[in-house]
């Protein structure tokens, strides 16, 4: 049972009608034997007044939600909805106190979710949540799940975020994702709701599955047309077994995901190769433009979505800049040290240990490329842990002033790089990509 601390004096006593429950993720993950993030609370036999008398502070103003004088934790009032307009938000709502448990519970998007726990730790359970909890099914509760079409990007990211548990999304449910798409209700839903639920989908174990089951869904060119726009577009297979670029996409946030949990580095793979859907058909399945293709559509899908900036910022460096790790040695220490300038990295250096690791899920997220070695990723960072340490003071003692002091780091910079090439592997400095046939194709 869970600690619930509802009263608040010992003397305070709730209206006789007055029911609190938890309900929605807390009960679901405790069921799951996860431990609950957040914990909502639904009040049912209770209005306005009596919560404001009993100390509660309301919020919002869509729906009356109150916190707690105490926990400052979430409770409100039980409700009906009945569609009355477009988009998530074309809802009116009802709040009699006289609205019941299962009415309100009606109205939640899975069967999973709307299960509640009363404070003697009873569970109710009208809609076979727990059947489902037990068989791994992502089922809808009512037909009133097709009227909010926020509801498809929900679904795909409980995917994601059940996928290791082995969820899977019922057939019927699928289906009515699939009319939402087709009803053109998609369109209504705000920039800021839109991005919330990728983010939030990037924080999950398997981002990967949102992106797969919105396209399953065709909600996908809706919502996220240029990843869509990416799948059917090949490449050469020969260096993508997979042959095509939105499969790869997948795999390389499927990828990053397993040695990454930051969503800015995770929102970056999921963009790298955003370019390939901008190459002309004529130079199919070759795409070797495609990293400066990729910053027109990441800053149109940036600017449609109102991605924060620390997202688009460091996206537009891996996309421009994700292919040349493939050749970095070919332009010897000057080229290596060019790199780094065109990263900021020197006065950045938190950006090169992420971008590299885009760079090695771009080579590891391929068809068969999955289990070979990318040492390339720790030598470059041992690099340019090396070229980090020159310091601007040892050339402003040594009498250097404005624009030489940078010219003076340079060339030591240089030096140090020219030393630190000849401790490689000759096999590394050969470049594989070279010591391989067609090795322009590799850099698509």
């Amino acid at each position: 049972m869970m600690s619930q601390d509802h009263n608040l004096t010992e003397n305070t006593s709730l209206p006789k009608k007055m029911q609190i429950y938890t309900v929605g993720g807390a009960v679901r993950d405790k069921l799951l034997g996860e431990n609950p993030h957040d914990r909502d609370f639904l009040v049912t036999g209770a209005t306005v007044e009596q919560m404001l008398s009993l100390g509660y502070e309301q919020v919002g103003k869509a729906f009356p939600v109150f916190l707690h004088p105490k926990t400052h934790e979430e409770y409100a009032l039980a409700r009906t909805e009945k569609k009355a307009g477009v988009g998530y938000t074309g809802f009116v709502c009802d709040f009699n106190p006289e609205i019941t448990l299962e009415e309100d519970l009606r109205r939640r998007d899975l069967t999973i979710n709307a299960i509640a726990e009363d404070e003697e730790g009873r569970l109710y359970d009208p809609y076979h949540g727990i059947d489902d909890l037990k068989e791994r099914v992502l089922r809808h509760v009512s037909p009133a799940f097709a009227e909010d079409p926020l509801r498809v990007l929900r679904v795909a990211r409980f995917a994601a975020k059940f996928f290791h548990l082995g969820f899977r999304i019922a057939p019927e449910t699928m289906e009515l994702m699939r009319c939402i798409s087709a009803s053109g209700e998609l369109k209504y839903l705000s920039p800021e709701r839109i991005f919330e639920e990728l983010n939030k989908a990037l924080c999950e174990g398997n981002p990967d599955i949102f992106i797969i089951v919105l396209r399953r869904c065709e909600a996908l060119k809706q919502v996220f047309p240029e990843l869509d726009a990416l799948y059917g577009v090949p490449s050469p297979p020969q260096w993508h077994p997979e042959i095509d670029s939105g499969v790869h996409t997948v795999m390389t946030l499927r990828r990053i995901s397993l040695e990454s949990q930051d969503p800015i580095v995770r929102f970056a793979m999921l963009c790298h190769d955003l370019g390939k859907a901008c190459t002309p058909t004529s130079e199919w399945p070759h795409h070797h433009n495609h990293s400066e293709l990729g910053i027109k559509p990441l800053q149109e899908m940036c600017s449609r979505l109102r991605v924060p900036k620390a997202y688009s910022d460091f996206a537009a460096l891996v996309v421009r800049y994700h292919s040349d790790m493939h050749n970095v040695y070919r332009g010897g220490a000057l080229g290596l040290i060019r790199l780094f300038e065109k990263l900021d990295a020197f006065r950045r250096p938190e950006r090169v240990k992420p971008y590299l690791l885009c760079c090695k899920c771009d080579f590891l997220g391929r068809r068969g490329f999955e289990n070979r070695p990318f040492p390339r990723s720790d030598y470059i960072y041992a690099l340019f842990c090396l070229l980090n340490t020159v310091r601007a003071a040892e050339f402003v003692q040594a009498g250097f002033k404005g624009p030489a002091i940078q010219e003076e780091m340079r060339k030591k910079r240089l030096i140090l790089c020219e030393d630190f090439l000849k401790t490689l592997p000759k096999i590394e400095l050969d470049d594989f990509a070279n010591s391989l046939p067609a090795a322009a194709e590799f850099r698509d």
